[in-house]
């Protein structure tokens, strides 16, 4: 019994002394719960436009979210707050803060009063503030601030002007944004990167950032562009050490520059309707031509270069380009070339429109002339920027030639013989009404011309007969194969297989040269029909008679494209090559079509 008691009285006493460790401990903690809030700023008086810090410090760790400073946008710029948490521990004391730094810039001159801020249920004191005018001499002494200038004070709708912001600071930064402009109702892009000089102002330098802003407005009226703001950190020395030990701190800063304002017009009344709005300064047209501009061949492209150049548009103001088709040509447009450059405080735009002209026919053709209108924003008055017609000669290429002369050498000559016998009968007229030398001279050049034609239809009479005899001989001679209706795909000869190979190698080039012979040989063999006056086979000599043959859409297509890839400058600056897919299907399909008379001999013989 006296073991179990004394046992028991054991454990109370160590549970009392548990117990009062317990409780000495947690009446060490310290007790966290907000007491105070004060707020402080960094300078007082300032002048208008300077910037502030404005410190709130609170007792105790909060959450950023608990201080609300909307009370300070009646009199204030608000810029960037900035918000920390931390604790720190003296003599076995640990205490914890919150702390925010808010940038104020004041927005009048004058006494103003910084209002209470409240962080759960507790407020800070109120702050006077005096603000200052800004005198030249304060200015000038300026660390950082920010200068805008307009390009012009008085534009018209949807004439570009030009925005530049520098931003000018003696300190180092850190870091720092300058907020962009803002225009109601217009298109602002910003020009190019930022330009970083040095200038001296009044004995004290400056680095200078540069930006440059493009406003195009949409609507007509008297404006306001906001002044612009800085918002930053510039190294400060610490205040905490000694100059030997010190370290650089940051400090928020932010700068209000000047507002601006501009007078936009509306389109003069008197300006052409249906027309494309172009105010500017200044609009020209150039062309560019090959250096052999006074003669052309049948078949070969022609690259016209237009270039139109605008002050004051941007490339999107730019019109477009457009060059009529005319009899005897076919153009083929590349893509526009934009580009966009800053001179002396001007946006100038150009665009660069090729256009390959490819001539179907030889003969002397006008090409129309060009025009554009524009609003001239110098003297106010509607102009025109034209390109005047311009007249080209096209001659016939060296196959198209002798093509022809093989065609129509045997109408040549019939014509030729009958010119001849009726210049007979006037030389005969004239000698019964006058004697003289002329009449015999005549006579004489009408007689040879004569015997020369029967010489050369007696030539081509014998070269005739040989030919029909070989071809007797070949027929009588050759095997009896029996005819059938299959596609005649294989009696065109190499040319269809080298067209097809191009095709699938992509090789635009030598798919094009192929064209032309791959088509005669479809004549040759009746799949295509084209006859001349004789009833004889008319071989094609250029690519422009190629579509009046085949009249397939598919084929008219692919075409196009071929010779779009090869005349444009679009596949020297980079741009995807040509496929052949599309003309292989195409071409495949018409080489496969059965003859139209397949169970005659291909040639016939008159009797």
């Amino acid at each position: 019994m006296v073991k179990i008691l004394s046992s028991l009285k054991g454990s109370l006493v160590k549970a009392a002394l548990t117990m009062s460790l317990l409780s000495s401990f947690f009446l060490c903690l310290p007790s966290y719960a907000l007491s105070q809030v004060t707020a402080s700023v960094d300078k007082n008086p300032v002048m208008v436009n300077e910037s502030i810090v404005l410190t709130v410090i609170a007792d105790d760790d909060v959450d950023q979210r608990a201080l609300d400073t909307s009370p300070l946008l009646a009199d204030f710029i608000v810029g960037r707050t900035s918000f920390r948490s931390y604790s720190s521990s003296i003599n076995f004391k640990t205490t914890l803060t919150s702390q925010w730094q808010i940038v104020l810039i004041a927005r009048r001159t004058g006494k103003h009063t910084i209002p209470a801020l409240t962080i759960n249920s507790q407020k800070t004191a109120p702050i006077s503030l005096v603000v200052l005018e800004k005198s030249d001499k304060d200015a000038d002494q300026q660390d950082i601030f920010v200068t805008s200038t307009l390009s012009s004070s008085q534009t018209y709708v949807q004439q570009l002007f030009t925005l530049t912001l520098k931003l000018h600071f003696a300190v180092e930064l850190k870091s720092g944004n300058l907020s962009e402009p803002s225009f109601p109702g217009a298109a602002i892009e910003k020009i190019g990167q930022d330009q970083q000089t040095s200038t001296i102002i009044n004995g004290k330098r400056y680095r200078v950032i540069e930006q440059t802003y493009a406003i195009t407005p949409q609507e007509s009226g008297e404006f306001t562009i906001d002044a612009p703001v800085f918002s930053g950190d510039i190294m400060v020395a610490s205040r905490g050490r000694s100059s030997f030990l010190s370290f650089a701190e940051t400090k928020p800063v932010s700068v209000v520059g000047e507002p601006q304002s501009i007078k936009v017009l509306p389109i003069p009344l008197s300006y052409p309707p249906n027309t494309p709005w172009l105010p500017t300064e200044i609009l020209t047209l150039h062309q560019e031509w090959p250096a052999n501009e006074g003669e052309f061949t049948v078949g070969e492209p022609i690259t016209r270069t237009i270039t139109l150049t605008a002050a004051g548009l941007s490339k999107a103001q730019l019109p477009e380009i457009v060059m009529e088709h005319s009899k005897g040509f076919k153009v083929y447009p590349d893509q526009a070339q934009l580009h966009t450059n800053m001179t002396t405080d001007r946006l100038v735009s150009q665009k660069v429109q090729n256009f390959a002209i490819v001539p179907s026919q030889a003969g002397t053709f006008t090409l129309p002339e060009l025009t554009v209108t524009w609003f001239n924003t110098v003297t106010n008055r509607t102009e025109q920027a034209t390109l005047p017609a311009k007249e080209i000669t096209v001659v016939a290429g060296e196959n198209t030639l002798a093509n022809n002369l093989a065609h129509n050498q045997n109408s040549a000559q019939t014509n030729q013989q009958n010119n001849g016998l009726n210049t007979i009968q006037p030389s005969q007229s004239a000698q019964n009404n006058d004697q003289g030398s002329a009449t015999t001279v005549v006579a004489t050049s009408d007689n040879t011309m004569q015997w020369l034609f029967l010489g050369l239809w007696l030539l081509t009479l014998i070269l005739w007969l040989v030919h029909v005899i070989y071809l007797k001989r070949q027929y009588s001679t050759a095997p009896k194969r029996q005819v059938t209706n299959k596609p005649t795909s294989l009696s065109t000869g190499n040319a269809y297989q080298q067209l097809v190979n191009a095709c699938k190698k992509n090789d635009a080039s030598t798919a094009l040269s192929l064209i032309i012979p791959w088509i005669n040989q479809l004549i040759e063999s009746d799949i295509i029909i084209s006859k001349d006056s004789n009833n004889e086979n008319k071989l094609v000599t250029n690519i422009a008679e190629v579509p009046t043959l085949i009249n397939e859409q598919a084929f008219a297509t692919a075409l196009n494209d071929l010779q779009q890839h090869l005349y444009g400058k679009s596949a020297e600056n980079g741009a995807p090559s040509w496929h052949g897919s599309a003309l292989l299907a195409v071409i495949t399909q018409i080489n496969q079509k059965p003859n139209s008379d397949k169970n005659s001999p291909k040639w016939q013989l008159n009797p």
